[in-house]
């Protein structure tokens, strides 16, 4: 039976089937139609919900699937990814230029479900569609870039649960409609509910009350940093993080009080976690005085916060006295990831110290191989040749190495050194 069916399915529907995302793309460039059903009369943009690729969805959506369209359950598409759980799949139904297809009317209905969802738990949902006992299976599984929720199996179904990040999702396209805001309390709760700054709903949160932009939010969350629980104030470190980072606008007026904020708020954080977020905001506005308030947290017991530092630094000029000696210990750090940012912010920098060279090719005979990358390209942006032995000596990776590009600068410095040219003839 199954090969009967290979035999007659259409490519792009089989492209779905397999997960082969790189084929798909190929038979949509090449015209293939994004509505193609499968034998049962199933549409593809259905198919690709049912096996939960949020890429291929987005693939379909892109080159004009018809999110309306139903499959013989008459199940229309949208309320198949929010019953699925899966906030990848909404989002990529939610595209902007798909937004018109529904009515105010299905997402206030999908929002409610959602908020069901969300309320009685994945779980009790799974056990009720399926009428089974028995352990749950539960996953995690990565949604889309770096986010994650977890996915519950049993008895052959398959849910996952992301309801809450739907359900920010759902309301986020109706605000412009309706002007539905979600009071500041509520969406803390929501984040709450999720405490990981990876989680879907969390992110969700964040990066929803930060595009929010305004005073009451900001006042909101800035309250929070004086909050008993680290994860409250992890959460308004990071809305307050995020306002700035997302405004691009000319004003920005909350660049100068988030600096303000995270200078005062990083002298006496105690949760590691937060003074990570906190350390970053302040490095994220490049200001010569985040310097000061990160270097005396270059020591600090915990990877996560050295690592903030590590990469944290201003790159504009020539690094400080403590700055450079900071950033030297830190290439020898215990922890690879801290190795590595500070080999990476020492390369971009300006600082032409040969110490700061030197310690970089120290670690051309690092353990891990990131290490070792990091090292060679930052040697060759110094314009030190030995970045050239640094390169014979890392050993080939597997096909689609995603740090082989890096090694380009390795080519690049052999080409000045051709020519005669210097990345910074003016310093030392």
């Amino acid at each position: 039976m199954s090969e009967e069916r290979d035999a007659v399915e259409a490519p792009l529907i089989t492209a779905i089937r397999s997960g082969d995302t790189d084929r798909l793309q190929d038979i949509l460039a090449e015209g293939g139609d994004p509505d193609t059903r499968d034998a049962r009369g199933a549409p593809a943009l259905c198919l690709a919900i049912q096996t939960y690729s949020h890429a291929a969805t987005r693939l379909l959506i892109t080159h004009g699937a018809d999110p309306r369209t139903c499959g013989p359950d008459a199940v229309r598409p949208l309320r198949r990814a929010v019953e699925s759980g899966s906030p990848a799949l909404v989002e990529a139904l939610l595209a902007r230029g798909s937004r018109p297809y529904y009515p105010s009317s299905e997402l206030l209905e999908m929002r409610e479900l959602a908020l069901h969802r969300y309320r009685c738990g994945a779980e009790t949902e799974l056990r009720r569609r399926t009428g089974a006992g028995g352990a749950v299976t539960r996953t995690r599984v990565k949604e889309e870039d770096f986010l994650w929720v977890d996915e519950l199996t049993l008895a052959g179904a398959t849910v996952r649960e992301g309801h809450a990040a739907i359900l920010t999702l759902l309301e986020e396209a109706l605000r412009p409609r309706t002007r539905l805001r979600v009071p500041f309390r509520d969406m803390r709760d929501r984040a709450m509910s999720f405490p990981d700054q990876e989680h879907a709903v969390w992110a969700g949160v964040t990066m929803t009350l930060a595009y929010r932009r305004d005073q009451e939010t900001w006042t909101a969350a800035e309250a929070l940093r004086t909050h008993p629980g680290p994860l409250h104030r992890l959460l308004g470190a990071e809305v307050l993080r995020l306002t700035h980072l997302f405004d691009e606008s000319d004003e920005d007026a909350f660049a100068a009080p988030a600096l303000e904020i995270f200078l005062d708020w990083s002298t006496h954080e105690s949760d590691h976690a937060v003074l990570a977020e906190v350390l970053t905001g302040v490095a994220e506005h490049g200001d010569q005085r985040g310097d000061l308030a990160l270097l005396p947290h270059a020591g600090h017991p915990v990877a996560l916060v050295r690592h903030t530092v590590a990469a944290g630094f201003s790159r504009s000029s020539a690094f400080p006295g403590g700055v450079r000696a900071a950033l030297l210990e830190l290439t020898a750090d215990p922890d690879a990831l801290v190795r590595e940012a500070a080999c990476r912010t020492i390369a971009v920098g300006r600082d032409r110290d040969p110490a700061l060279a030197d310690a970089m090719a120290a670690r051309l005979t690092d353990e891990v191989r990131r290490v070792r990358f990091a090292a060679v390209d930052g040697l060759a942006l110094h314009d030190d040749e030995r970045c050239v032995e640094g390169e014979r000596a890392l050993r080939p990776g597997e096909p689609g190495d995603p740090l082989a590009y890096e090694l380009s600068e390795v080519w690049r410095y052999q080409q000045r050194r051709e020519a005669g040219i210097r990345i910074h003839p003016l310093e030392g």
